[in-house]
């Protein structure tokens, strides 16, 4: 029940260094479940996601070890089952992934469908479809899935959608395979190529990650590996949007700048100024906000999972913008409690219109997911007043230590703790 409480209006200087990739965690994670031996993974990032990941791997059985607060060690050997807890996976988007390594190492799974943010239906069709490819059957029953295969075999397989859910798993299915097996119009995001890394110090045999035809040459064992993930991509492309918001100046340190052109190239658009370095970019503004179109896509276009926060921008930006969402049907929910700062947005479906204000002003709000939540606090950070902002909780799934993060950058923000109500009082 705890919140955060912003008082807006400060500029955020100084430097922040970025944290392990979310969505490259919880998809490596999962792949250590194939490994003959033990896995260390360094530059894990310290949120609920990964910490609900890993325990579904100890429930499982596996030996978990902390090496620091960024490493970890994975014995996946004693894992003696191929279901994973209900209770423990259904909250995490990611829980999809043990679908494909369990089927690797046990040509058997059973595992909840996936949570996470609600803002769309999250389909595992192509999932499925790949499963069923490389020689597996497959049943839904009561919210689980169930895969089973006598063998897995190599095979090619079309994906109707891109799909970094249904890459990854087919990834982790297909690896242990016997025989080729080709992946057509393939996700292309820097954690697919991560996971491919990651797989190939195993000892796998992928090549392709990065493009839309992916090759995975089946092997018989993968071994024990160390490996560190690559920065956060989204989260390094948060603190950029918020040092735009604020007027800023902010050094964005731990971050691979190929990874974050799409969104370097709009700030520019926009009158923002973004100096990259060799593992870091430097973002400022004294100028206007120019209005901008926006389309999100799959990489390498300008991510989804970035649209909320970049809306908050063009929120306060000279002029009309347009934000076409081409990924997600419900991703504008938030779009409420941003109207409720004073922000002019009309949405259609999948696209948002917005009328660009002098200011926005301090409101309750709340964090309807992950991504959204992240977009609060940067219209808390920019708006005049102070901010409440509930349901923090979802902002953590995603974001290591971001109130330390943003204190160090000179904001103004404190975490309060909110008691729970009696029943009286919810009465």
């Amino acid at each position: 029940m705890d919140k955060y409480v912003i008082k807006g209006g400060n500029r955020l200087t100084g430097e922040v260094s970025i944290s392990g990739a979310k969505n490259a965690a919880i998809a490596i994670i999962p792949a250590a479940i194939l490994a003959d031996g033990v896995c260390c993974i360094e530059n894990i990032p310290n949120i609920t996601d990964v910490a609900s990941i890993t325990r579904i791997l100890f429930d499982m059985g596996a030996k978990i070890r902390n090496i620091n607060k960024s490493t970890i060690e994975i014995d996946p050997r004693p894992i003696h089952t191929h279901v994973a807890s209900y209770e423990l996976a259904r909250h995490i988007r990611g829980s999809y992934y043990l679908l494909g390594a369990l089927l690797g190492r046990f040509n058997h799974a059973v595992v909840t469908m996936p949570g996470g943010c609600d803002f769309g239906v999250r389909p595992i069709d192509q999932h499925l479809k790949g499963f069923a490819a490389l020689g597996a059957s497959y049943k839904l029953e009561g919210g689980m899935v169930d895969v089973y295969a006598e063998s897995l075999t190599g095979a090619n397989i079309y994906l109707d959608v891109v799909s970094v859910g249904a890459t990854v798993n087919i990834m982790l299915a297909a690896v242990k395979a016997k025989g080729l097996t080709v992946i057509e119009n393939a996700a292309k995001e820097p954690h697919i190529v991560d996971l491919a890394n990651f797989l190939n110090s195993m000892g796998a045999d992928i090549r392709g990650a990065g493009t839309d035809v992916i090759k995975i040459y089946g092997v018989s064992r993968l071994i024990g590996t160390t490996y560190s993930i690559i920065p956060d991509q989204i989260e390094a492309g948060t603190y950029m949007v918020a040092a735009a918001a604020t007027c800023g100046d902010v050094l964005v340190k731990n971050v691979i700048p190929k990874h974050l052109e799409s969104i370097s190239a709009k700030l520019e658009e926009m009158g923002v100024q973004v100096e990259e370095f060799d593992d870091a970019v430097r973002v400022s503004r004294t100028g206007k906000l120019n209005k901008c179109n926006i389309k999100t896509m799959p990489h390498p276009g300008f991510p989804t999972d970035m649209q909320p926060q970049i809306a908050v921008l063009l929120s306060i930006a000279n002029g009309t913008s347009i934000i076409n969402e081409s990924v997600w049907d419900n991703r504008f929910r938030y779009v409420e409690e941003l109207r409720r700062m004073g922000a002019q947005i009309s949405v259609d479906g999948k696209l948002a219109v917005i009328e660009g204000v002098d200011h926005l002003n301090a409101a309750p709000v709340k964090a309807t997911d992950l991504r959204a939540g992240a977009a609060m606090m940067i219209a808390a950070l920019a708006a005049a007043g102070t901010t409440q902002i509930e349901d923090i909780n979802h902002i953590e799934r995603g974001y290591e230590n971001v109130e330390q993060k943003l204190l160090n950058l000179g904001a103004d923000i404190q975490r309060v703790h909110v008691p729970e109500p009696t029943v009286a009082q919810a009465i």
